[in-house]
Protein backbone atom coordinates (compact mmCIF):
# COMPACT_ATOMS: atom_id res chain seq x y z
CA UNK A 1 0.00 0.00 0.00
CA UNK A 2 3.14 2.29 0.63
CA UNK A 3 6.17 2.61 -1.78
CA UNK A 4 9.13 4.64 -0.14
CA UNK A 5 12.25 6.00 -2.34
CA UNK A 6 15.28 7.02 -0.49
CA UNK A 7 17.55 10.03 -2.58
CA UNK A 8 19.73 12.59 -1.29
CA UNK A 9 23.13 10.45 -0.27
CA UNK A 10 26.62 11.05 -1.07
CA UNK A 11 29.64 11.59 -0.05
CA UNK A 12 30.73 14.27 2.06
CA UNK A 13 34.07 15.15 4.49
CA UNK A 14 33.28 15.10 8.54
CA UNK A 15 31.90 18.16 9.30
CA UNK A 16 29.43 18.52 6.51
CA UNK A 17 26.07 18.10 5.40
CA UNK A 18 23.23 15.98 3.50
CA UNK A 19 19.87 16.23 3.04
CA UNK A 20 18.24 12.59 2.78
CA UNK A 21 14.38 12.79 0.98
CA UNK A 22 11.63 9.87 0.98
CA UNK A 23 9.09 10.03 -1.50
CA UNK A 24 6.64 8.06 -0.46
CA UNK A 25 3.11 6.90 -2.27
CA UNK A 26 -0.46 6.61 -0.74
CA UNK A 27 -2.84 9.35 0.51
CA UNK A 28 -2.51 7.64 3.81
CA UNK A 29 0.96 9.21 4.00
CA UNK A 30 0.26 11.97 6.98
CA UNK A 31 -1.22 9.11 8.92
CA UNK A 32 1.87 7.33 8.96
CA UNK A 33 4.69 6.91 11.66
CA UNK A 34 8.01 7.80 9.59
CA UNK A 35 11.36 6.57 10.46
CA UNK A 36 14.69 6.80 9.59
CA UNK A 37 17.42 3.36 9.83
CA UNK A 38 20.87 3.10 9.04
CA UNK A 39 22.93 -0.10 8.40
CA UNK A 40 27.08 -0.10 8.14
CA UNK A 41 28.49 -2.85 6.78
CA UNK A 42 28.84 -5.57 8.88
CA UNK A 43 26.32 -3.84 11.51
CA UNK A 44 23.16 -4.52 12.69
CA UNK A 45 20.65 -2.01 10.61
CA UNK A 46 20.35 0.83 13.46
CA UNK A 47 17.37 3.34 14.25
CA UNK A 48 17.94 7.14 13.60
CA UNK A 49 15.06 9.26 13.54
CA UNK A 50 11.01 8.87 13.60
CA UNK A 51 7.91 10.89 13.54
CA UNK A 52 4.41 10.13 14.05
CA UNK A 53 1.71 11.18 12.49
CA UNK A 54 1.06 13.33 15.42
CA UNK A 55 4.23 14.98 15.30
CA UNK A 56 6.26 13.39 17.91
CA UNK A 57 9.53 12.44 17.17
CA UNK A 58 12.52 10.49 18.44
CA UNK A 59 16.03 10.60 18.02
CA UNK A 60 19.09 7.96 18.78
CA UNK A 61 21.20 10.02 21.08
CA UNK A 62 24.24 9.65 18.87
CA UNK A 63 22.20 11.98 16.66
CA UNK A 64 19.60 14.65 18.10
CA UNK A 65 21.96 17.08 18.32
CA UNK A 66 23.10 17.21 14.56
CA UNK A 67 20.02 15.37 12.96
CA UNK A 68 16.64 17.00 11.96
CA UNK A 69 13.67 14.80 10.91
CA UNK A 70 10.97 16.42 9.16
CA UNK A 71 7.94 15.33 6.79
CA UNK A 72 5.52 17.61 4.29
CA UNK A 73 2.41 15.75 3.89
CA UNK A 74 1.49 18.03 1.40
CA UNK A 75 4.30 16.51 -0.59
CA UNK A 76 4.14 13.00 0.95
CA UNK A 77 7.80 13.52 1.77
CA UNK A 78 10.20 12.76 4.50
CA UNK A 79 13.42 14.61 5.23
CA UNK A 80 16.01 13.86 7.15
CA UNK A 81 18.69 16.59 7.61
CA UNK A 82 21.72 15.58 9.04
CA UNK A 83 24.95 18.11 10.11
CA UNK A 84 28.13 17.92 11.20
CA UNK A 85 28.52 14.39 9.60
CA UNK A 86 31.09 11.68 11.08
CA UNK A 87 32.44 9.08 9.54
CA UNK A 88 30.82 6.38 12.01
CA UNK A 89 27.88 7.87 10.15
CA UNK A 90 28.40 6.37 7.20
CA UNK A 91 25.67 3.81 6.23
CA UNK A 92 23.22 2.87 3.82
CA UNK A 93 20.05 4.94 5.34
CA UNK A 94 16.49 3.46 4.93
CA UNK A 95 13.33 5.06 4.89
CA UNK A 96 10.54 3.01 6.61
CA UNK A 97 6.91 3.60 7.56
CA UNK A 98 4.10 1.72 9.77
CA UNK A 99 0.49 2.35 9.66
CA UNK A 100 -2.10 4.11 11.73
CA UNK A 101 -2.84 1.11 13.42
CA UNK A 102 0.83 0.68 14.77
CA UNK A 103 1.13 1.51 18.51
CA UNK A 104 4.31 2.01 21.36
CA UNK A 105 8.24 2.58 20.83
CA UNK A 106 9.25 4.01 17.39
CA UNK A 107 12.72 2.41 17.41
CA UNK A 108 11.81 -1.20 16.58
CA UNK A 109 13.01 -1.84 12.76
CA UNK A 110 10.60 -4.90 13.05
CA UNK A 111 7.67 -2.76 13.95
CA UNK A 112 7.85 -1.05 10.08
CA UNK A 113 6.61 -2.72 7.10
CA UNK A 114 7.50 -0.79 4.43
CA UNK A 115 10.87 0.37 3.63
CA UNK A 116 12.71 1.94 0.67
CA UNK A 117 15.70 0.33 -1.25
CA UNK A 118 18.44 2.46 0.71
CA UNK A 119 20.55 5.64 -0.12
CA UNK A 120 24.47 5.52 0.73
CA UNK A 121 25.97 7.73 3.00
CA UNK A 122 29.67 8.02 3.09
CA UNK A 123 31.67 10.49 5.87
CA UNK A 124 35.65 10.49 5.27
CA UNK A 125 37.37 11.79 7.61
Amino acid sequence: QVQLVESGGGLVQAGGSLRLSCAASGRTFSRYTMGWFRQAPGKEREFVASVRWSGGINYRDSVKDRFTISRDNAKNTLYLQMNSLKPEDTAVYYCAARGPTSIGRTDAPETYPYWGQGTQVTVSS
